[in-house]
């Protein structure tokens, strides 16, 4: 029994301190932040700079071109009637999907000689239904501007004949082929900057926050209090330490120079005394 009470007494510390949290006050952690406010204008002026010189010099502009499809036909020779409207929104969707299909984009590929696979092209375009209406747009991003503008023509094209076969629906319109580009779509240069800037400003708060959190020196008497739980009596101002010991040691000097005005007094009159 008193060896088993013995063994808690002794583990009983270990789960104490197992259990201790770190306590973050937001108040102290923004000072903190505060006091290295010169490195944190540097961390943002770097990455805005380092992002900004990587998009210019390292990440190739892309284009976009735009064609649009629109998805309603007459189902004779005759004006569009109400049934076509119905049958032109219930298969946008599946228009979209079927696009997307492996023998329309190896057609494209076929037609306008590219140097793609299946896969390569399917990641160049995107395609989608305008909101609340019966209008697919076809984007296609390349490098050059002029393959970008090719590429969202030719599937178009390729699905108006295509997918109708397939669907065994009316044949769709093209509503606007795309133009040549004339402005790249991407990259971004201020959203890049802005976000360079913004990751190693993070970075650096990150690593200011853990040399924050096991900074475990006590500077203030809450700390003292936090460390030990006793509140000190008193509390002496740094600018009165150091008043202290300017104080000290010119009290220190002025003896110094008394001691040195006695012994050079106590030898003039030994001199004397021996004249």
């Amino acid at each position: 029994m008193s060896m088993d009470a013995n063994k808690l007494a002794v583990q009983q510390p270990r789960n104490t301190a197992a259990n201790s949290t770190t306590e973050i006050d937001l108040v102290d952690l923004f000072g903190f932040y505060m006091s290295k406010l010169p490195l944190l204008i540097i961390a943002v002026v770097v990455g805005a700079l380092a992002a900004g010189l990587i998009t210019y010099f390292l990440i190739p502009d892309r284009f976009t071109a735009v064609s649009r499809m629109y998805m309603v036909s007459a189902s004779s020779d005759s004006v569009v009637s109400l049934a076509d409207l119905n049958i032109g929104t219930s298969l946008s969707n599946d228009y979209v999907e079927l696009m997307q299909s492996r023998p329309v984009l190896e057609d494209v590929i076929d037609k306008l000689e590219l140097d793609y696979s299946y896969e390569q092209l399917l990641r160049m375009i995107d395609l989608s239904v305008v909101s609340n209406t019966r209008i697919v747009k076809i984007s296609a991003t390349s490098t050059n501007p002029q393959e970008a503008m090719e590429i969202a023509n030719q599937v178009a094209r390729t699905s108006r004949i295509q997918l109708p076969k397939v669907m065994e629906a009316p044949m769709p319109s093209i509503a606007e082929p795309a133009v040549l580009p004339t402005r790249r779509s991407s990259p971004s240069l201020p959203k890049n900057v802005a976000m360079g800037a913004l990751l190693l400003l993070m970075a650096v708060l990150g690593v200011l926050t853990v040399i924050y959190i096991m900074d475990d020196t006590i500077k203030t008497s809450e700390d003292l209090e936090k460390a030990f739980g006793i509140m000190p009596l008193s509390v002496i101002p740094e600018g009165k330490i150091e008043g202290l010991k300017k104080e000290r040691d010119d009290d220190k000097s002025d003896s110094n120079h008394s001691e040195r005005r006695r012994h050079s007094g106590g030898k003039r009159q030994a001199k004397e005394a021996r004249a």
